[in-house]
């Protein structure tokens, strides 16, 4: 009874809640004769999705190549500097105002920058962007689990004459797993967002975000919205595939010493 009640929630309820919102969306559209420039209809989205198809999965191999790249540098640079930062003082002192200096950063104003230093042939731009965004959530959440040790837990480490990187490794990191994921699935959205947004201005042709201006500029609405929606594919696999790494971890580490 438990698990069907928890599938109900987590699976058909919000399908569900999809489905009647594309319906009402739809009848609004025919009710109100809405014109494609305002809000294309679903079913003229899907339409375009289906016929586009080849389109589509291109530009979204190439937004979510630069973001995944993104996410990976942005996260491994934000899991470093947060243990260094929980390790030494001075690090942690050090990296306040440069953290919030990149956290508010307009990605309107850096892309243009990135794009004149690495060229506009290249997707470093892109990458390093989606690498900047994800930085930030990963980095605070991080070092936020790493300053939630127990005082017994790291007394013992210390009568036990472990060393800090010993004590980091097996009570500090596992106790920080939670917070760790929490920003990696704030980061997973965020890194396919500042990909897209990055391809608004410049680089080379191709993705979604290219794709969208296009047929945008064609007036070719339905379109747009299908490449829309392929983004927001992307950005739900990438979610997905983020929780289920954040399962799979969790499953296998113990609870802290």
């Amino acid at each position: 009874m438990t698990s069907s009640a928890g599938l109900a929630r987590t699976i058909i309820a919000p399908l569900a809640l999809g489905v009647i919102v594309l319906v009402l969306w739809q009848l609004l559209v025919v009710a109100l004769d809405i014109k494609p420039y305002v809000l294309p209809s679903p079913l003229s989205i899907a339409t375009q999705f289906g016929n586009s198809f080849a389109t589509v999965w291109a530009g979204t191999k190439a937004t979510g190549a630069n973001a995944l790249v993104g996410l990976v540098l942005g996260a491994v640079v934000g899991i470093i500097g947060a243990m260094l930062s929980a390790l030494v003082r001075f690090i942690d002192q050090l990296s306040v105002p440069v953290v919030t200096a990149a956290a508010v950063v307009p990605i309107v104003a850096l892309a243009p920058v990135l794009y004149t230093m690495f060229g506009t042939g290249a997707e470093t731009a892109r990458q390093l962007i989606a690498a900047l965004a994800v930085f930030i959530p990963v980095y605070l959440n991080t070092l936020k689990g790493l300053r939630q040790v127990r005082p017994v837990h790291r007394d013992l480490m210390r009568a036990y004459a472990a060393s800090p990187w010993a004590a980091t490794r097996m009570v500090t990191l596992p106790g920080a797993l939670p917070f760790l994921f929490t920003g990696l699935r704030i980061a997973s959205s965020l890194a396919v967002i500042s990909a897209l947004i990055a391809e608004y201005f410049g680089g080379p042709i191709g993705g979604l975000g290219k794709s969208i201006t296009s047929a945008a500029a064609s007036s070719n609405y339905p379109l747009a919205y299908a490449y829309v929606l392929g983004s927001i594919l992307l950005g739900l696999v990438f979610y997905a595939v983020t929780l289920a790494l954040e399962k799979l971890a969790t499953r296998h580490s113990g609870p802290p010493l």
